[in-house]
């Protein structure tokens, strides 16, 4: 599988995963619900931009997307550390989930860098 195919497959399955995580959370009371509806915007967000990425009108267009998704990555990363701060899910959990969130944000970074120096 080439590299973008590879991202592009790990960013979508990650979402999926954030989904199925945040269908957990909503059926939790309380601030639990609040802190999903952030974490589905924001996990989501990623594989939605790097897809976007992909039709980019310009090398300026695919960077602006990849580095929306790199944001989007970092907030992620921020909610389900939080999650595990507060209690709300044991960090046993979702390690998976936040060691897929640190390898996607490094992997994002990396074409950013690598797509902004001159060829």
């Amino acid at each position: 599988m080439n590299q973008t195919l590879l991202y592009l497959y790990r960013t979508f399955n990650f979402s999926v995963r954030i989904v199925k995580l945040c269908q957990f959370l909503d059926d939790k009371p309380g601030v639990a619900r609040t802190l999903a509806q952030q974490l589905l915007r924001s996990g989501t967000s990623i594989g939605a931009n790097v897809e976007e990425a992909q039709a980019a009108q310009s090398k300026a267009d695919f960077i602006s997307k990849l580095m929306i998704a790199l944001k989007e990555s970092r907030e992620t990363r921020y909610w389900l550390r939080l999650l595990i701060a507060a209690e709300i899910v044991p960090q046993e959990k979702i390690s998976q989930l936040q060691s897929e969130a640190e390898e996607l944000t490094k992997i994002l970074g990396a074409i950013i860098i690598s797509t902004k120096s001159p060829t």
